[in-house]
């Protein structure tokens, strides 16, 4: 997310921290390349233009705190700025109708239907009750996408196959809500390759009859500045609320996300950071700003292990580590549990430093698919062998390797590793009891 940005920005802050004194004519050489590596991000020319202004205004007009070097300063400002440009805050949804409707609109293959699926999973995890409705009476792949969609998350969903007139599905899909007690309804409306009045006519027709609380557009945002012409033309058709930034992994240029809020005024909600239904996220400006700055995202990675991992379980199973008690059976939970967090260029993305530590070790892909290994290996054992691998003859490797599909010195290699972590975790459980009974005497030995 941002790779390209990210990096060309680094280089152009080191030149920023080496400032010793701030002017005009130093300030405005390092800025250059800032706006340099904005432009080739795809960021809007007057949008680039206008930021580095303010930058440098507020840069050349600020006195700079002793404790602080006037670079690092301007690297303060240059990050409050890109908070602004990209919302301030999170822009939350309005739902205060019962029920409320939230209208998907946009171009084929901006990823509405996925993202309808994925609102409605979050929406249902804060306890309102959606009902997705397939609005899309062109594309009968897209009721069908929708109706797996709808399975896969146990929702339900308003389909009406063969039937041609988006009003008439609109008004049985509010009836229905009604009568099921469905709270919010997510309508996935048609999209084409590019804007034409006939769509956009049936989608005015379509919010003037449901009178949404939402209109999202949903857009790419691999198709960079193009996003931007999309969301004007859509917001003076239908005035939407918000817009939805999917496959945000994929982009590295990351331009319609910078320049969105600035040229059209309505906020980015939410972004789709990949193709998993979990992979959806609230766009909040602040976390997005420090992601993009290098400077990481921790309060987004501890509320994802949050909701990944379960409080009751981490404590038992700290409590084993500490007692020496932790068996194969619990390394698979947390392989697991780590699974839940997302890939693992995610998660050291929203690392402090994570851009560098990226660059610095290349593709973890490697790391995830021995990941994959190790969990199918220990899935090949039977509940009493993971929890005493000393009972692990030569047959029973034999028979783990193959069933798994790797070899017996892979699985000897697992097996060692695992060793020297259960050792490394008996010597430091018995250090801390060390130490408790330690400092249980300091008191005792300082009276004397």
């Amino acid at each position: 997310m941002f790779d390209s940005l990210s990096s060309k920005l680094q280089n152009a802050f080191r030149n920023l921290r080496g400032l010793g004194k701030i002017s005009e004519a130093n300030v405005g050489d390092s800025l250059r390349e800032v706006r340099m590596a904005l432009l080739e991000a795809d960021v809007n020319f007057k949008v680039a233009r206008d930021f580095i202004e303010r930058v440098k205004t507020k840069a050349i007009g600020a006195e700079v705190v002793q404790s602080i070097q006037p670079g690092q300063q301007i690297i303060k400002i240059i990050h409050d700025e890109l908070v602004d440009l990209l919302g301030s805050q999170h822009a939350g949804l309005n739902l205060s109708a019962n029920p409320s409707c939230i209208l998907m609109a946009g171009l084929h293959g901006s990823g509405k239907t996925t993202s309808s699926g994925k609102l409605a999973r979050l929406l249902q995890k804060q306890g309102r009750q959606p009902l997705l409705v397939a609005a899309d009476v062109y594309r009968p792949a897209a009721m069908d996408q929708l109706d797996t969609l709808g399975k896969q998350l146990e929702l339900p969903v308003f389909v009406k196959r063969g039937e041609t007139d988006v009003l008439r599905i609109a008004r049985e899909a509010l009836d229905f809500a009604k009568a099921n007690r469905r709270n919010v309804l997510i309508f996935d409306t048609a999209g084409r390759l590019q804007i034409d009045e006939p769509l956009v006519q049936e989608l005015v027709r379509l919010r003037d009859l449901v009178k949404p609380q939402e209109i999202l557009l949903v857009l790419d945002a691999a198709t960079g500045q193009e996003a931007v012409n999309v969301a004007t033309h859509f917001d003076q058709a239908l005035q939407i609320t918000g817009s939805i930034l999917t496959k945000l992994d994929g982009d590295a240029r990351g331009g319609a996300a910078l320049s969105m809020k600035a040229v059209t005024g309505k906020p980015i909600k939410f972004a789709g950071t990949g193709e998993k239904l979990d992979e959806f996220e609230p766009f909040h400006p602040e976390r997005m700003a420090s992601r993009i700055l290098g400077m990481g995202d921790v309060v987004s990675l501890v509320e994802k292990a949050v909701e990944a991992v379960d409080v009751e379980d981490a404590r038992r199973l700290e409590e084993k580590m500490r007692k020496g008690q932790f068996t194969l059976e619990d390394f698979l939970e947390q392989l697991r549990a780590m699974k839940k967090l997302g890939s693992l260029e995610s998660v050291v993305g929203m690392l402090p430093g994570g851009a560098e530590i990226l660059k610095q070790q290349g593709d973890l892909s490697k790391q995830e698919k021995e990941f994959r290994r190790m969990e199918a290996m220990i899935c090949g054992m039977t509940p009493q062998e993971r929890k005493n691998p000393a009972i692990l003859n030569a047959k029973r490797r034999i028979r783990i390797a193959k069933g798994s599909g790797v070899s017996v010195t892979e699985l000897n290699t697992m097996l060692n590793k695992f060793g020297q972590m259960q050792q490394m975790m008996k010597k430091m459980g018995k250090f801390q009891r060390m130490m408790a009974k330690m400092g249980g005497g300091l008191p005792g030995m300082l009276r004397r």
